[in-house]
């Protein structure tokens, strides 16, 4: 299957005219809605749904891939799919990241009492679903977690390391929070639709841990339920999981310990300006070494920290508004007239101070907080506004 090719052969076995059958009549209302949020998966996309039809015979269900705009034209796979099959549909997303955000923007798009989450990477065993779809009703649940942590379930499709990261984790998210779970990481779940609502407006859009954030965001005791199941090895395509994602996670558990009044994307923001701390500190310290005039050296250094934390919060901090091409540019000007205001302040206020008592690092440090401060003010609600 080539992705550059604007017409696309579906695989002979595609149970897709049986599928479309009941066009001719009136179509019935899904019991089951399996939201699959994705990013750069066109080669998993018709295997998926290839093995959702053959394993939910007898279910009426929909399929709502959640795209975040990727680069390999998996939202065109996923409209072709749907041209053919009435239970597949997808939403794109313009400008904006995360596996949060699009599996709560799946899910409040769901038209099913009950929805399923899973990766589109065939990792999960989408043979599970029928079992957890009767869990529901026979069990009373309110939410069933497909865990990888059974005695008897293997998990090919993690390396040593990231097995071992991802039990410290879970552990650590059972110490700490009320999960009810043995696999709060767990990107395999089921859960009544209503459920999700209701917790929505505290759920984080960032992040890649949905199921932890619904089970700490709920306002009453959730009925939960498990199932084991072994987790494949990925076959087509990249994992997603990088430096930023790990951030991600303690930033959340932190935002649940302290009620939200930490946010992920504060203390994202936060160690970015510590690295734009010390890039400040050290370039003034050079150019105090090199015989410049403190106002000046440390307008310089303060200039140095916009531009490196400009860059790193692009990057890290706002993935999900990230600022690409012309814009970029734009931004990077936007941003340096912002802050020039905390500039301003800050040269004269450490100035002030350095004159009294001259101790770079100090008068270092108190100017860049006053630049930071302006500077995560206009950053939030200008420069990288929500669109």
């Amino acid at each position: 299957m080539n992705a550059a090719n604007s017409e696309i052969t579906l695989s002979a076995k595609d149970p897709y005219p049986e599928a479309c059958g009941g066009i001719r009549g009136e179509p019935l209302a899904p019991s089951l809605s399996i939201v699959i949020p994705t990013f750069n998966e066109i080669d998993n996309i018709i295997p998926l749904v290839n093995r959702l039809h053959q394993t939910l015979a007898g279910i009426e269900w929909e399929a709502i891939f959640v795209d975040d705009d990727s680069r390999d034209q998996t939202i065109e796979m996923i409209r072709t799919v749907s041209l053919r099959d009435r239970r597949v549909r997808g939403i794109r997303r313009i400008n904006r990241r995360g596996l949060a955000g699009a599996c709560i923007e799946g899910i409040l798009s769901s038209s099913a009492p009950i929805v399923a989450v899973m990766d589109a990477d065939l990792q999960h065993d989408e043979t599970c679903l029928p079992e957890m779809l009767r869990m529901m009703d026979s069990l009373s649940a309110d939410l069933i977690v497909a865990t990888r942590y059974s005695q008897t379930q293997h998990v090919d499709g993690l390396t040593r390391l990231r097995q071992a990261g991802s039990r410290f984790a879970t552990q650590l998210a059972q110490k700490l929070l009320p999960t009810q779970t043995s696999d709060p990481m767990s990107g395999f779940f089921m859960v009544r639709r209503r459920i999700v609502e209701a917790a929505a407006p505290r759920l984080s859009l960032q992040g890649f841990k949905i199921l932890l954030d619904i089970l700490t965001s709920s306002s009453q005791p959730l009925a939960v339920a498990e199932i084991p199941y072994d987790f494949r090895p990925r076959l087509h395509g990249e994992s997603k999981l990088d430096a930023t994602i790990v951030t991600e996670y303690f930033g959340l558990i932190i935002a649940k310990l302290t009620g939200g009044l930490v946010t992920p994307r504060f203390l994202m923001f936060c160690a970015v300006g510590s690295i734009g701390l010390l890039v400040h500190l050290s370039m003034l310290r050079f150019l105090l070494l090199d015989g410049l005039a403190f106002p000046l050296a440390q307008t310089f250094a303060m200039m140095s920290a916009i531009l490196s934390n400009y860059t790193l919060n692009n990057a890290l901090t706002y993935r999900d508004r990230r600022r690409h091409g012309w814009r970029f540019i734009t931004g990077l000007v936007l941003f340096s007239l912002l802050c020039s205001f905390g500039v301003f302040a800050g040269v004269g206020l450490s100035t002030l101070i350095y004159n009294q008592e001259p101790r770079w690092w100090l008068d270092g440090i108190a100017g860049a907080v006053i630049g930071a401060v302006w500077n995560y003010i206009t950053s939030s609600a200008i420069t990288w506004r929500a669109r």
